[in-house]
């Protein structure tokens, strides 16, 4: 059984039994404000499928935190790489 798939049961700490603290799922409100943007601008980025994601019964959406550290730390890089263009 793989770690996606195990029964939500919260353990003591209140994160639930079989994802680490890392991997709980976040929904588009809570990926907005850990990547400081809009969720519209989150949503955006769904439908334009930039950013890693999961669907979850129909319409609902989650980001795994692991995969938001490496987009941010994508985004950021692309951020500095065109500032230092701009300045040169």
């Amino acid at each position: 059984m793989s770690p996606k798939s195990l029964p939500l049961e919260s353990t003591r700490n209140g994160s639930p039994a079989g994802f680490a603290v890392a991997e709980i799922p976040l929904t588009v409100r809570q990926a907005a404000v850990y990547l400081g943007v809009s969720p519209q601008t989150v949503y955006l980025w769904v439908e334009r499928r930039q950013i890693p994601h999961l669907r979850m019964m129909g319409r609902n959406i989650r980001f795994l935190k692991s995969d938001l550290e490496s987009f941010r730390s994508t985004c950021r890089q692309d951020v500095m790489d065109a500032t230092a263009q701009s300045t040169s």
